[in-house]
């Protein structure tokens, strides 16, 4: 037997719109609870990408000593021009290593001591050079100082052997204006005795004989009246620029023969 319950339109009417409500408002807060959920997770898990920073490019060098040769001294040492590495490689080259870097200072002062020794062997040449051209030049002067020297000697010796000549050549032309014949000694006629017998003498402005003096090859018994005969000689005096003056060198030669 079957029993339907059946009611009103009112009660039913009434009851379904406030159940229906209660069933949205219950499905509304499950969805803004869910969002909320969603919303704070997304807050806090989520940040803004940081934008890519590139790196820098890089560049490497690797400077590279060559050691001077022992034997010979090393020149100076020359900076090698260090190898341009690119960028895209720059991260594949080791980074050079402390002893590489070491070595230039404990090449440096032996390249400083030889140069430096170099400096002063060029200036040690130098000097012995300067001192070397000096003595030639001193030595060089000197030998032109003995040379006009000894020119100078010798035109003063052709002077006064051109004026001894020309003193000479006067003395014979210069003639006494009166003379006496000397005597012959009497112990040369006994024996029979010749010969010549020259005097040289000096003839004042007055044209007087003074200092007269036998010259060598006189033979000693024609000495005396030689001396004698020529102390009576009297010149006519030299004049010179209107001035008398001495003669001297002036010679006379006395010829002793037997008739």
């Amino acid at each position: 037997m079957t029993a339907m319950i059946m009611h009103s339109p009112a009660t039913m009417t009434a009851s379904m719109p406030r159940r229906n409500l209660r069933q949205h408002s219950l499905a509304a807060a499950l969805a803004l609870a869910l969002h909320a959920v969603v919303l704070g997770l997304l807050i806090h898990t989520w940040s803004a990408p940081a934008p890519e920073v590139k790196p820098p490019p890089v560049l490497t060098t690797q400077l590279v000593m060559v050691a001077p040769a022992a034997p010979a001294p090393a020149p100076e040492p020359v900076a090698t021009p260090a190898p341009i590495v690119e960028p895209a490689v720059a991260a594949a080259v080791a980074p050079a290593k402390p002893l590489a870097a070491a070595k230039p200072a404990a090449h440096k002062p032996q390249a400083a001591a030889l140069a430096r020794k170099r400096v002063e062997e060029r200036q040690r040449e130098q000097q012995v050079e300067q001192q070397r051209e000096q003595q030639q030049a001193q030595e060089t002067a000197a030998a032109q100082q003995r040379l006009a020297q000894q020119q100078a000697a010798q035109q003063q010796a052709q002077q006064a052997e051109r004026a001894r000549q020309q003193a000479l050549a006067d003395s014979r032309q210069y003639l006494p204006l009166s003379k006496e014949a000397p005597e012959y000694p009497e112990r040369a006629l006994d024996k029979n005795i010749e010969g010549d017998c020259s005097v040289e003498y000096t003839v004042n402005p007055q044209g007087r004989v003074e200092n007269p003096r036998v010259l060598d090859g006189c033979h000693p018994l024609f000495i005396r009246p030689s001396l004698a005969a020529a102390q009576t000689f009297k010149y006519q005096p030299r004049i010179i620029d209107g001035v008398a003056v001495s003669v001297p060198a002036v010679r006379n030669t006395f010829h002793y023969r037997i008739k």
